[in-house]
């Protein structure tokens, strides 16, 4: 006899499980994933669920879970669920082990409780339950998991090339279970890192004028990208705001009596769904060349290092429909946003062309990449018990 799978979720594993992979660590950079890669891995094949583990780098694999389909497969039924196997730095200012998982006061600490070992956590609950309520599936439920999300994206960009343990067409919509505090998010703005390597001419500090100084002309640069900062804010997208620059870093110079021959500047560049930061690389070589900063002992170059798509989705698909109504099923007001950050749901919307919403426990601004980080239990539960309705009611649809 079938049960609904949402009332079949354990709350006890899943903290259990949850606590688990914040052990396991996976900081990033440093390609660190492996041990959080096999507790996961262990979790799935516990509960039955088909495995693959694929490296990616050497100690960096991706995962993938699956249930199978049960019966006659019926095209778009599945359920693809997304999420990141790396967590960030855990830095300075904890009050305790940030990779020995607190349980206190309802809620579980630990670095990656919100970004995003919780929602693995989660899906895998849900998981379990769509398989123990004994639903019939026309569809698979997968769980991909990929490295390198914090960093350049290793772990999605081998995904998209080797694909998903059945053709992309076997799925309906994929959800990314990053925290959104549940929010069903259906746009989200890409992102894209540029650099810009200047070359001057050195000479004595007593004689600058002998040479060309790098540095100077990169804060010329720097003057351009606040004043095209600024022009963005002007013309913001409807859903998703102004698309951004920010200087994250920059480096150069050899010594104090120096005139600087060299300084690099990196740039974070915020995406909307239609720019190619290729594209967004080229004006702005073309922008430096045309205030007059190259020439005379100065040269400048611009290239990317790394993008990540933005995606939308449309309020009225039926896979967003379906995701709303299994937020309200379970008591949750299923209500639409989106997203400043960027994620992997990008690679997913744009190259399997799957309907993606990001969907998860916990909160990015107020959880995620800060000391003692964590995340509500009950909000954990809410998400697991979710995703099982969504799985079962996408079934059935």
């Amino acid at each position: 006899m079938n049960s609904a799978p949402a009332g079949l979720v354990d709350d006890e594993v899943l903290v259990g499980l949850t606590c688990d992979l914040i052990g396991a660590a996976g900081e990033n950079p440093g390609g660190t994933e492996q041990a959080t890669v096999e507790v996961l891995a262990q979790a799935c094949r516990d509960r039955g669920f088909q495995v693959e583990c694929i490296d990616v780098a050497a100690g960096r694999p991706n995962l993938m879970a699956t249930l199978p389909p049960t019966g006659e497969p019926v095209e778009g039924a599945g359920v693809l669920f997304l999420g990141h196997s790396d967590v960030v730095p855990a830095g300075e200012g904890w009050s305790g082990d940030p990779f020995t998982a607190l349980v206190e006061g309802g809620r579980i600490r630990g670095r990656g409780a919100a970004d995003m070992k919780g929602g693995l956590a989660a899906v895998v609950a849900a998981m379990e339950a769509i398989a123990r309520s004994g639903i019939e599936r026309p569809g698979p439920l997968t769980l991909a998991v990929t490295v390198d999300e914090e960093d350049l994206g290793l772990g999605v960009r081998d995904l998209v090339i080797r694909g998903l343990p059945y053709p992309p067409r076997a799925y309906g919509g994929c959800v990314v279970a990053e925290p959104t505090d549940l929010v069903v998010v259906l746009a989200c703005r890409g992102d894209s890192y540029l650099r810009v390597d200047v070359t001057g001419v050195p000479a004595h500090s007593g004689r600058p004028a002998d040479g060309r100084n790098a540095i100077d002309a990169a804060a010329d640069i720097l003057s351009l990208v606040r004043q095209d900062h600024e022009a963005l804010a002007q013309n913001p997208d409807e859903v998703l705001g102004a698309a951004t620059w920010n200087a994250g870093r920059i480096t150069g110079g050899e010594l104090t009596s120096i005139v600087a021959a060299e300084c690099c500047i990196d740039l974070d560049r915020r995406l909307l769904p239609h720019e190619d930061p290729h594209e967004i690389a080229q004006a702005l070589a073309r922008s430096i060349e045309q205030a007059g900063i190259t020439g005379d002992g100065i040269s400048v170059s611009v290239s990317v290092t790394m993008d990540m798509p933005g995606f939308t989705s449309a309020p009225d698909d039926p896979f967003v429909q379906a995701t709303r109504a299994a937020a309200q099923h379970v008591g949750l007001p299923g209500t639409v946003g989106a997203w400043t950050a960027a994620c992997d749901g990008g690679f997913v919307a744009r190259d399997f062309a799957l309907t993606t919403v990001v969907l998860g426990p916990g909160s990015v601004n107020d959880q995620a990449h800060k000391a003692d980080e964590s995340i509500a239990i009950a909000e954990l539960s809410d998400a697991a018990r979710l995703y099982a309705e969504l799985a079962a009611r996408w079934a059935r649809d």
